[in-house]
């Protein structure tokens, strides 16, 4: 059934500490909760575009989903045919397309008493592993490290910043020497550095220390220049919605992964084609959260659950940096892993007390 009616309300939850966003410091996470509501059924989906992240603001986001909404009045059934066709050619920001099409997928699986469906997918994996996020000095990467080893992590992702080099190969080292061969190390430098830079960076790591470089260079196209020099592949993440051509121009073998970002590539289909052209090039399909709530971490376990037989390890430990979710059961992986079908359930109770009402919509 079609949705017949919408609303849209706020959130602000504190971060745990300071979070960096491509040198903007942020201290709580904001964002969008729409409700959609049928004949028979509710359900929820986040729109959170992230400063620093997202060319849209929240409030350019909650102008267009206002302006949009009255266009699903024109639906029949909400099927995923009719929702390719509605944002076809939609001028939506990416955040509000995520956040409405993670409401009319959860509304329809919520109709069919099922889990949610996506066509031409695998059948769910039981579990998704989750890789740990570090950030922070030497101290602090290692102390999270450890701990999130001892808890059952076996992914990690450092983030790496030009004006921090040396700092960071140290704490790759000392990374690879306690864990090297027990847990897989992925790093991500956000096209922070030049080509010489990255060579220098990557010739100074100790040999198989990393499995990939979330984008090295500023410029991408420079990416087989770089693995030839240093035998470490990249990882494509804001290159796929600033140069969508160019993973047709790069060599495979330079690769390690795509970071599919689904509120910025612009949509869960159009996240999930990708992930079906990475199984197809033999790269994992690694999806990544922008800090939102359990509402999105749900959908995107599930996800990354159909994305392949064996899903690769994904960005959701997010979730650890706010003070806390928006959901009944909060989403947590405290063993590194995320049971899809479970985190997906949980993603459909939400404390409305923590929700402030803006407005609504009814067909």
């Amino acid at each position: 059934m079609k949705p017949l009616h919408a609303d849209i309300s706020r959130y602000g939850i504190p971060f745990t500490g300071p979070v960096n966003v491509r040198g903007l410091i942020l201290e709580q996470r904001e964002g969008l909760v729409l409700s959609l509501k049928s004949a028979g059924a509710s359900a929820y989906g986040e729109i959170a575009p992230l400063p620093g992240l997202h060319d849209e603001s929240l409030d350019e986001a909650q102008k267009a989903i206002s302006a949009f909404l009255p266009k699903l009045s024109g639906l029949v059934r909400n099927t995923a045919e009719e929702r390719r066709e509605l944002f076809d050619g939609a001028e939506l920001p990416p955040s509000v397309v995520t956040g409405l099409e993670m409401a009319m997928i959860n509304l329809e699986a919520a109709e069919n008493a099922s889990l949610p469906s996506f066509p031409e997918s695998f059948p769910p994996a039981l579990e998704v592993p989750v890789n740990a996020l570090l950030d922070g000095d030497a101290v602090a990467v290692m102390g999270r490290a450890g701990l999130r080893f001892v808890q059952g992590f076996r992914a990690f992702k450092l983030k790496v910043r030009a004006e921090r080099m040396e700092e960071i190969v140290s704490c790759i080292r000392a990374f690879h020497e306690q864990f090297g061969g027990r847990a897989e190390l992925r790093l991500d430098a956000n096209q922070s550095l030049e080509l010489e830079q990255a060579i220098a960076f990557g010739k100074a790591l100790p040999s198989g220390s990393v499995s990939y470089i979330e984008e090295p260079l500023r410029d991408a196209s420079l990416i087989p220049d770089f693995h030839a020099l240093t035998g470490i592949r990249s990882a494509l993440d804001e290159s796929l919605w600033q140069q969508p051509g160019l993973l047709d121009q790069l060599p495979p073998a330079s690769l390690g992964a795509l970071i599919l970002k689904p509120n910025r590539i612009g949509g869960i289909m159009k996240s999930l084609d990708l992930a079906a052209r990475a199984y197809r090039m033999g790269l994992p399909a690694v999806l990544s959260s922008a800090f939102e709530t359990g509402i999105s971490l749900g959908m995107y376990s599930m996800m990354a659950a159909v994305s392949a037989p064996s899903p690769a390890a994904c960005g959701l430990d997010t979730a650890s940096f706010l003070a806390h979710d928006l959901l009944e059961t909060p989403f947590a992986t405290p063993t590194g892993m995320a049971d899809p079908v479970a985190v997906w359930q949980n993603s459909r109770s939400v404390r409305n007390e923590l929700l402030k009402p803006l407005t609504s919509w009814t067909s």
